[in-house]
């Protein structure tokens, strides 16, 4: 093996690199994974822009990866070389209260890839002790192609999400944003037993890219009235379920508007810092006895419970992949993020 790899290096805002770095070394408590797809997300995309005080700079990037076991460290048990894996990429600790609730997605002492350990945008990645021993990394059987088993990370985010919304078989759910993770929610909100789908986008050609996905209702709110859409849908009750996974304010204040009583509004995606006060009409909250719920990443059994997905074939992941490039494109990725003709670009070391 080579004593050199290329990486993706991030040093500070509109400050990444492509560099050749030394491959890391493999403790005995380690693994070392060859790596061979890792999908660019919305994080990565906004640290580049705007910075993110939590990455350890200068530190490489990539937190939905996938790879071949590469080198077994000498205390690892449970693994072998040559098994492909995927990681619940937040690393949690283990012992502090919401760990110990199981709920190692919101870890008072998280360390994820990507921003605490060096990540998965690079030939080889190390899989740190503590992932091991707290379960988060992820075996993926054979046949799953490698930029399919990339999107398991992005996935588990929407099974966190459906399992928060309590979907059940029969519901209709309303998602706003059909951006990548828009589109994710509304496939595995399908999956999980949702008979109508309403997808709402204001972006046409976000729009357009969500026709083959074979959702029920498509709609553009600002050239239609979302709101009298879905109860026209719904016998004038409304949603069951309503995901905002738009990134601005006024869906998740409209989506009040949407869902039926005891029904539940989740706020999926966050609100850049500044710019994340809400006007709500609490009064809607309090009458309609309405649940309002935020999902932010995900554990490690929903990693295994996407896996399975992909593994089973239920999710369209041939559409979600839409690019796959070079490390040396990773630019090229985020422009394709940034005009909206990518999905998921995948990156292949």
């Amino acid at each position: 093996m080579k004593d050199n790899m290329k990486a993706v290096v991030y040093y500070a805002p509109e400050d990444i690199r492509v560099e050749t770095i030394s491959v890391p070394v493999c403790g005995d408590d380690e693994i070392r994974v060859k790596v061979d797809a890792c999908a660019v997300c919305g994080t990565d995309l906004k640290s580049y822009k705007h910075g993110n005080p939590r990455i350890k700079a200068p530190l490489v990037m990539g937190h939905e990866f996938t790879g071949i076991i590469e080198t077994l460290g000498k205390q690892v048990k449970g693994f072998s070389v040559d098994e492909r894996v995927v990681m619940a990429t937040s690393v949690s600790c283990g012992q502090c209260y919401y760990c110990k609730q199981g709920w190692r997605n919101l870890c008072a002492d998280v360390a994820p890839m990507g921003f605490s350990y060096a990540g998965g945008m690079a030939k080889y990645v190390i899989i740190p002790a503590r992932a091991l021993e707290n379960g988060h990394l992820i075996k993926v059987p054979e046949g799953v192609k490698a930029e399919h088993a990339a999107l398991a990370e992005p996935l588990s985010c929407a099974v966190n999400s459906a399992q928060n919304c309590r979907i059940q078989e029969g519901d209709t759910v309303v998602v706003i944003g059909a951006g990548p993770m828009g589109i994710i929610n509304a496939c595995v909100a399908r999956e999980f037993g949702a008979k109508k789908i309403i997808l709402a986008e204001i972006t046409e050609s976000r729009l357009k890219q969500a026709e083959g996905f074979g959702f029920d209702i498509l709609v553009n709110p600002g050239q239609q009235d979302l709101t009298e859409i879905v109860m026209n849908e719904t016998n004038n009750i409304g949603a069951d379920v309503v995901i905002v996974a738009a990134p601005a304010a006024k869906p998740q204040e409209q989506s009040l508007e949407l869902v039926r009583k005891r029904g539940t509004v989740c706020l999926f995606a966050s609100l850049p810092v500044g710019q994340s006060m809400l006007s709500l009409d609490s009064r809607k909250i309090h009458y309609n006895e309405l649940r309002v719920v935020g999902t932010s990443d995900s554990t490690p059994d929903q990693v295994a419970e996407a896996v399975e997905l992909l593994e089973r074939g239920v999710i369209p992941a041939d559409k979600l992949a839409t690019h796959m490039l070079g490390l040396d494109d990773i630019l090229k990725a985020f422009d394709l993020m940034v005009t909206g003709e990518s999905l998921r670009v995948i990156l292949k070391p």
